[in-house]
């Protein structure tokens, strides 16, 4: 399955294969292996061919990515990427990527990332106040939830 990650414009900005998990009425979950070169981020190193589990919904302002490392299989953190409610077809997810993003390290600690970025796309108040909301569910559902193992 082809995932489209979008701008503001509708423009894809960046595409990848995923495999299909799980389906259900408002949410998709695939799996997927990061597709480029390993690079530090926060208090891990993205490595090409990490694991993602990624779940999109259709009725929620976020996605949710779970990574694994793709050496030993262990649990590195979530990605969260804070955007429009996604668009999930037969044969491709697509969601509009609003600039915001959490990232929640397998210890729980959350950091909001891309704020800067956010303020730059100059979103009307209703934008900003669903972006905030959904923001804000996630952190709640984030605390909560122990790391996979």
């Amino acid at each position: 399955m082809k995932i489209l990650k979008k701008n503001l414009n509708d423009e894809v900005t960046w595409q990848y294969e995923g495999v299909v998990l799980s389906r259900e009425e408002n949410a998709i979950t695939l799996e997927a292996l990061f597709n480029r070169d390993d690079m530090p981020f926060m208090d891990i190193v993205l490595k090409r061919n990490d694991r993602f589990v990624e779940t999109f919904y259709s009725d929620r302002w976020y996605n949710i990515f779970e990574i694994y490392d793709r050496d030993d299989g262990k649990f590195k953190g979530w990605y969260c990427n804070i955007g429009k409610p996604a668009i999930i077809e037969e044969d491709f997810v697509s969601y509009i990527d609003l600039a915001l993003d959490l990232w929640v390290s397998a210890d729980g600690a959350q950091t909001v990332l891309d704020e800067d970025e956010f303020e730059k796309l100059n979103l009307d108040d209703d934008l900003k106040q669903k972006v905030y909301a959904g923001l804000n569910g996630l952190q709640e559902t984030l605390k909560t939830k122990n790391p996979p193992l």
